[in-house]
């Protein structure tokens, strides 16, 4: 388990190579700018090995799964099971919250209960399997699992809260202006599947990346820049609100799980809390200000800003919550 969590998923071997190579070029790895070097170089290289394998294996699952199939799972269940489901369906969709709306509104219009889609829309981009083996790579099974726990209960609670609160008229009238139809997805062959996920992996690669290289660039300043005592002082355990702090800043942010992580590990090497880090990870992908304009072009300001309120509040005390357990699984 060691082997494959070290060579594997955090893949020592490549930081030792690239390291090899830095100083054979005549650049030490030692100093700020050839450590920033370094791990710009490791962490991209990585990620985007991560990234392009997760990609096709994702999207071959998610080829099971089309908008219609989930529309008609979703259909069968009700009340916390049909919440649990939407959470789950989630987890095989797209990368970014932004990529998600558009399934968000056809579930809407085909008339699935609110509730549902929105635990839907939060887990989607919280949750995905990318998220679950990216935060091995970094944090270790334990985290990454219970993280993808937290983020799914988030996701159920928010949706059975908009469900309560019957918000059904605070959806913009043109969702529901277009039900149509449930069609059944042509069936496909594993040569079409696979020719779908490479298809999907180049597309998805070529928006992530620029976002990739701005996450690293961060991350590799504040590894490598930004003094130790400044981020313990303000995302450390003498600041309370640290969590808070994360979450609002996260918000302005646009990325997804490939972008923050970078920057999640650095702050965390700096002495940034565990639960700060992952807090600002929760709100940067699912509360990003891109997302929540498109969303915006669906639901009215009232139900925008009540599922702003649910999801900063189920993120912020998932921070507390791991920061006070953070002892017992590091």
């Amino acid at each position: 388990m060691d082997v494959f969590m070290n060579q594997v998923l955090k893949m020592q071997w490549l930081a030792h190579l690239i390291n090899t190579l830095l100083t054979h070029l005549g650049l030490n790895v030692s100093t700020r700018l050839g450590g920033s070097v370094s791990f710009f170089l490791f962490d991209v290289m990585k990620i985007t090995i991560l990234l392009c394998v997760l990609i096709f294996i994702v999207s071959y699952i998610q080829s099971f799964f089309p908008p219609e199939r989930s529309r008609e799972i979703l259909s069968r269940f009700h009340g916390l099971w049909a919440n649990l489901i939407g959470a789950l369906i989630g987890t095989v969709t797209p990368f970014c919250s932004c990529s998600s709306i558009p399934l968000f509104i056809g579930f809407t219009s085909a008339g699935i209960p609110l509730g549902v889609t929105f635990s839907f829309l939060i887990s989607s981009p919280m949750v995905d399997l990318g998220s679950l083996v990216l935060l091995m790579s970094i944090f270790g099974l334990k985290i990454a699992v219970i993280y993808v726990i937290f983020g799914l209960i988030v996701a159920v609670i928010g949706g059975l809260i908009i469900e309560n609160l019957h918000l059904e008229g605070e959806v913009e009238d043109f969702i529901y202006d277009h039900v149509g139809k449930l069609t059944q997805a042509a069936s496909l062959t594993i040569k079409d599947r696979i020719a779908y996920a490479g298809q999907q992996v180049v597309s998805t690669f070529t928006k992530v990346f620029p976002y990739i290289l701005v996450g690293v660039g961060i991350g590799a300043f504040i590894h490598n820049w930004i003094p130790e005592h400044f981020i313990v002082t303000l995302l450390g355990s003498h600041n309370p609100f640290g969590v808070i702090l994360a979450t609002i800043v996260g918000v302005p942010m646009y990325a997804d799980i490939f972008g923050t992580i970078p920057i999640a590990e650095a702050l965390l090497s700096k002495g940034a809390l565990l639960g700060v880090v992952l807090s600002l990870m929760m709100a940067v992908t699912t509360l990003s200000l891109p997302s929540l304009v498109m969303l915006r072009k669906a639901i009215k300001p009232k139900l925008l800003g009540i599922f702003v309120g649910i999801c900063s509040v189920g993120i912020i005390a998932v921070g507390y919550v791991f920061n006070m357990i953070a002892p017992l699984i590091l």
